[in-house]
């Protein structure tokens, strides 16, 4: 399952390293953050469930920048 998330990010560096963070998240089979559009697109395991997989997501990229929004 593949799912689309608004997000609000200040730079490109701060999107791509969000990307790298939410790809190692458990559940996490692909994940791409668009700087541009302010849009993560996040492609889950087979089996995991978005809205727990997501929170894990949002944590991750808190630790890359902790002013970041992913919009749930």
């Amino acid at each position: 399952m593949k799912k689309t998330y608004e997000i609000e990010v200040d730079c490109a560096n701060c999107a791509r390293e969000m990307e790298e963070a939410a790809a190692k998240v458990e559940g996490v089979a692909e994940a791409t953050v668009n700087f541009m559009t302010q849009k993560m697109i996040v492609k889950f395991a087979e089996g995991a469930e978005p809205a727990d997989v997501m929170q894990n997501v949002l944590k991750a990229c808190k630790k890359v920048e902790p002013d970041c929004e992913v919009f749930l």
